[in-house]
């Protein structure tokens, strides 16, 4: 099967229900959406925010049309009930029941026509905004590990260490495959193979439950995760696979996230959450500008990462980010990196995304802090899209949960940080963090 960096159009049957809105509840919070989409700077704001402008308009003239398609049923069936009475009234009553009838294909077309039109608005809607999000600066929460100076080191780059200790095989993979892919060899395999089993194991301590997800899924379930084909820079995020309505996915959060998809979920545990982790192969159409970042395993095509999942009662969700911070926290605390919390803002925000927060490493070969996981409180976006409900304690009554997403360990961003920070240049040896030993058979040093 060939893999395209775009999706064919498929007539199959579609997994997923119609997203059921709140119209009502959006039009009470136009001005907040109306500063979601300006504070996101979304390329298609102007679009968006004139069709939300337009909503309760046409909200208002659905419930028009409704009242109006009930009042030519009860004319219909009054009609009818009269002809049952007395049969010989059909041909007299006949062409009263065709105007009827003509009357409620046009309103039941205009209706149709309508609904489509608010659909599209809210789809095309980002979520709301935490009132805590900041405008267009990361705000930094927390540091861990600091150190007392951040100096850039050449002699640090993960690309020259990896490659003189055969950790790393760039050529021979630019040449099979293209720029941007890898080989891990040797202690380079043996490092990414202990980064997940130990992230692994302290998700599971952390009420994590293990999943392996497919990496490949429906492009409505990629969509419905907000994950669009081009990323906010107009850049090609989802490799589309060919003569199929199939993506790979970026992470394996849209896959975890539809094992719930059509399903009513029980939230009724203390904490009020289901929670999974799982780890698979991510894929990324583009990895990033040309310069220093492509050079080496910053920006590929293709890497391991860790993800964690939860599903929550909304009231809980807030709680359970605040965690999910905590967990990835204390790993990048135990794995000895240098790095900052950053409550990021508005701009930097996907579609989805209520609130986030980044975890930036030092990376002295790079001579900059990176990205090494993010974590997020999406709300019911994604859970109104996949049709994911909880059943409420109190009444039963059917609701959206809350989802949320982490990364417990995204690797070869985190090598990289492992590798640029640990390697001694007057020996030519990378020092292995204790907590990741018990994984490569005690081994202290590289």
């Amino acid at each position: 099967m060939i893999v395209r960096r775009f999706f064919s159009i498929s007539s199959r049957k579609s997994i997923l229900k119609k997203p059921q809105y709140d119209v009502k509840r959006i039009i009470e919070n136009i001005p907040q959406y109306q500063t979601s989409i300006q504070n996101r700077e979304l390329v298609e704001a102007e679009n968006i925010t004139s069709d939300l402008q337009l909503l309760g308009e046409r909200y208002q003239y659905i419930k028009k049309i409704d009242k109006a398609i009930a009042d030519i049923q009860i004319q219909r069936k009054s009609i009818e009930a009269q002809i049952r009475r007395d049969r010989t009234k059909i041909t007299e009553y006949s062409a009263a029941l065709k105007v009827l009838k003509e009357q409620y294909q046009d309103k039941d077309g205009e209706l149709s026509e309508l609904k489509i039109k608010v659909s599209g608005t809210c789809e095309a809607l980002p979520n709301l905004l935490d009132p805590t999000v900041p405008l267009k600066k990361p705000q930094v929460v927390q540091w861990i590990n600091p150190l007392k100076e951040y100096e850039p080191s050449e002699t640090q780059a993960h690309v020259d260490i990896m490659l003189k200790k055969k950790m790393l095989d760039l050529q021979t993979a630019s040449n099979i495959t293209g720029t941007s892919w890898y080989y891990l060899l040797n202690d380079g395999a043996r490092l990414e193979q202990a980064l997940v089993s130990y992230a692994l194991k302290k998700a599971n301590e952390n009420g994590f439950a293990s999943c392996v997800p497919p990496s490949i899924t429906k492009r409505e379930l990629i969509d419905a995760c907000g994950f669009n084909p081009r990323d906010m820079n107009n850049e090609k995020q989802i490799y589309g696979l060919q003569d199929t309505n199939l993506g790979l996915v970026a992470t394996a959060e849209i896959s975890m996230a539809g094992l719930g998809a059509n399903k009513v979920l029980d939230l009724s545990s203390a904490e009020g959450s289901k929670k999974l982790v799982g780890v698979s192969r991510c894929y990324r159409a583009e990895a990033g500008a040309r310069g220093k970042d492509t050079k080496g395993l910053y920006r590929v095509h293709e890497f391991t990462k860790v993800e964690l999942f939860c599903w929550s009662k909304p009231e809980n969700s807030t709680k359970i980010l605040e965690e999910i911070k905590q967990l990835q926290t204390s790993i990048v605390e135990e794995l000895g990196l240098s790095a900052k919390v950053l409550n990021m803002p508005s701009n930097d925000l996907g579609n989805p995304a209520f609130k986030k927060y980044d975890i930036e490493a030092w990376m002295p070969g790079r001579g900059k802090f990176g990205e090494i996981s993010s974590a997020s409180n999406c709300t019911d976006f994604q859970g109104r899209r996949l049709n994911t409900k909880y059943k409420k304690d109190d009444t039963g009554k059917l609701e959206y949960v809350h989802t949320l997403n982490g990364t417990a360990m995204a690797v070869p961003r985190v090598m990289i940080a492992l590798v640029e920070n640990f390697y001694d240049p007057r020996t030519g040896e990378i020092f292995v963090p204790e907590c990741l030993r018990e994984f490569m058979n005690g081994q202290q040093y590289i």
